[in-house]
């Protein structure tokens, strides 16, 4: 055997001894490779199959549909005041607590009129002497001891007393404040023993059921608003949606907005409607009746038109729909689809023709 030869063998030899030493390793190796297709077959992870798709559905159903106007104002109380007296004088009885619910007509504090009622019992006086002395001047201009002129001075004396008499009691009566109408009290700025004028704020009284809406819309669509129209809207600091009725609309167009004003009154028992909330209001100006809405993200648009995908036995199904107004939300739709259809509103991305699909959540 020649030099070569020996050469040859022993690499032949070395590689020999190699692959046995590392047989178990490429065997185990290459035997990982089948179980994973095997599982890319089944729908894994990455496989062609790709699993089920999970996908969130809502049941198609029939929704109200209006021509709405949407617009911004804020709510008004129903009737607000600010309490103060018309006459100067100090409190002796205050019957003022903030945040208390009263009635139309209750004493809501009194201020000391003993000057007043002393005035006007001198005045009861003064008016007695001044009958008897018309009395005895008729007399006399009966016998024509005095002129007509001396009787009517007597008269007009007479006259004038019972005139102050009037405004006295009338200035008594003030000295007595009521709450003209049934509401909230608001904050209390006096105390008793407090020393007031006409000028002084004593506290605010507030009805707020109903409470108004104000606000207003473009004049374009003056005509097409009436009283008695419905409004829907909402508060900043409430998610529930509230119905109010026009009931006025002011009679001019703002020259500098375009603008025309309108309000309207809502229910507010649970006084849930605070006054100077913002509030977004609906005007509802024409109602279509009932029509199915969906959310606009279902819908997929194409080329040749627009399509959803709906659940059925498991799979999604692609339908062609035909679409009508369009919303900030949702989308009308004309025909494609029926009431009571599964409908694939989150994941239609990922979703494929017969493809099958999970329900992970079912909405409204």
């Amino acid at each position: 055997m020649n030099k070569v030869t020996k050469t040859i063998v022993s690499l032949a030899s070395i590689a020999l001894i190699l692959g046995l030493a590392f047989y178990p390793k490429i065997k185990q190796a290459i035997s990982k490779n089948p179980e994973e297709e095997a599982k890319k077959e089944k729908g894994g992870p990455g496989g062609k199959g790709g699993g089920k798709t999970a996908v969130v559905v809502s049941v198609v159903k029939s929704t109200r549909l209006d021509d709405m106007l949407n617009s911004t104002g804020s709510i008004l109380a129903n009737e607000e005041v600010e309490i103060r007296s018309e006459i100067a004088g100090r409190i002796i009885l205050l019957n003022i607590k903030e945040g208390d619910v009263v009635q139309k007509g209750t004493v809501l504090f009194r201020i000391n009129d003993d000057d007043l009622q002393a005035r006007l019992r001198k005045l009861g006086f003064n008016k007695k002497l001044a009958e008897d002395n018309e009395a005895r001047q008729k007399i006399l201009l009966q016998k024509e001891a005095i002129s007509q002129r001396e009787y009517d001075i007597a008269v007009n004396s007479v006259n004038t007393i019972e005139a102050d008499i009037e405004d006295l009691k009338a200035q008594i009566i003030k000295t007595t404040v009521k709450a003209p109408f049934a509401g909230t009290i608001g904050f209390r700025y006096v105390s008793l023993g407090s020393y007031i004028s006409p000028t002084t704020r004593i506290a605010t009284l507030t009805n707020t059921n109903p409470a108004k809406i104000e606000f207003s819309i473009p004049a374009k669509y003056a005509t097409a608003i009436r009283k008695g129209s419905t409004v829907e809207f909402q508060t900043e600091n409430e998610d529930k949606t509230f119905i109010g009725k026009v009931y006025a609309i002011d009679p001019k167009i703002d020259p500098l907005t375009r603008t025309l004003q309108i309000r309207a009154l809502a229910a507010n028992p649970g006084n849930q409607l605070v006054p100077g909330a913002f509030a977004k209001v609906n005007l509802i100006l024409k109602s279509k009746g009932s029509a199915i809405l969906i959310p606009t993200e279902a819908v997929i648009p194409e080329a040749s038109g627009n399509k959803v995908f709906i659940v059925k036995q498991g799979k999604s199904v692609p339908v062609k729909v035909k679409l009508g107004n369009r919303g900030e939300k949702n989308v009308e739709i004309l025909s494609g689809l029926s009431i009571g259809d599964t409908l694939i509103t989150n994941g239609v991305i990922q979703v494929k023709p017969e493809g099958e699909v999970e329900i992970k959540e079912v909405v409204e």
